[in-house]
């Protein structure tokens, strides 16, 4: 709830939103632990292989102590996440933060590149869309919005491929380069699948924004006392309108964050990129329990950690806006 505090916020909520978070990681960890237990078949046999034996598989299960009861295994890994030990890889034997720091940077940079396309695309185009409404730019940008939010993200990734990497040649259809084997190497394999993820959010945001934009300019007092004062149009819409409609955009942006990040399991997997989405399909397919379970505990901490970015922009765009005990005043 937003109230005025004399006191500053942001440590109290820091402090408030880290406690909310506590229940949230365990109750996540908890449910992705019960779920890849009722699995048919379990790990124990999807490491040994479909031609093991049951004294093979039972053996596979008590080295990787498998055959230990649910309650002890979920305490032990547990346990282990609290000091940073997310334990080890049953298909691999590697260890989990190992496995993390390979496969984190790449969705890192997929999904921020993809984030800053949809964030800094959506923006003008709505307010170019607003100026003059039901005018050329204001019609075509609907209709991209909705072609943008009908079509499946999975449909794009294939037209994405079929148009600029078969056709055109400008662009890799799949793999990826890091950014050690340089700059442009990186962006070349990036800037496809980022560009696919982040447009139909950036459909999304714009057709939020503006009608957000509309709205204010026909209805609000500050809209029509400015045009009395003689304020240009465009700086009404710039200077007050946007910034005012800055606080849905945002909320918006910290929401559909986890929607960007779970996109990333099927954009990786069309464009076989190595991050945490592709990581978790095959984790999944062998019941790779300690992997899937650290994936899903990671996402949700940065979930939260989103939530918690968007409260302390509210503050950013208007410093009366504050969190906590209301003041006596």
């Amino acid at each position: 709830m937003i109230r005025r505090i004399s006191a500053s916020p942001s440590f109290r909520l820091i402090g408030k939103r880290i406690i909310q978070a506590v229940p949230v990681l365990v109750g996540v960890s908890l449910l992705v632990f019960s779920l890849m237990n009722l699995l048919p078949g379990g790990s124990a046999q999807a490491i040994a292989g479909a031609g093991a034996t049951k004294v093979q598989i039972a053996a596979v299960a008590h080295r990787l102590h498998l055959d230990q009861p649910f309650w002890e295994r979920y305490f032990h890994w547990a346990t282990g996440a609290l000091s940073g030990n997310l334990g080890t890889s049953l298909a691999s034997g590697q260890p989990v933060t190992s496995i993390l720091k390979t496969r984190l940077p790449v969705t890192a940079e997929m999904v921020g590149l993809a984030l800053v396309l949809a964030v800094a695309i959506s923006i003008p185009l709505a307010v170019l869309a607003v100026r003059k409404p039901r005018g050329v730019i204001d019609r075509l940008t609907i209709m991209l919005c909705m072609c943008g939010l009908s079509v499946p993200g999975f449909v794009l990734g294939l037209i994405a491929i079929l148009l600029f990497a078969v056709r055109l040649h400008w662009l890799p259809a799949v793999g990826f380069v890091p950014i050690s084997g340089g700059i442009w190497s990186n962006l070349k394999t990036v800037i496809l699948p980022s560009s696919t993820l982040g447009f139909t959010l950036m459909c999304n945001y714009t057709r939020v924004l503006r009608a957000d934009l509309a709205d204010q300019l026909n209805t609000e007092d500050y809209v029509i006392t400015a045009r009395a004062k003689g304020v240009r149009p465009a700086q009404i819409l710039i200077r007050h309108v946007l910034r005012n409609s800055m606080f849905s955009f945002i909320t918006l942006v910290g929401l559909n964050l986890g929607i960007l990040i779970g996109g990333t399991v099927l954009i990786e997997q069309i464009f076989a990129i190595p991050g945490m989405g592709s990581e978790l399909v095959q984790s999944i397919q062998i019941e790779d329990v300690p992997v899937v379970e650290s994936i899903a505990v990671l996402l949700s901490v940065t979930v939260v950690l989103a939530s918690l970015a968007t409260d302390l922009l509210y503050t950013v765009l208007d410093p009366r806006i504050r969190y906590g005990r209301e003041s006596s005043s």
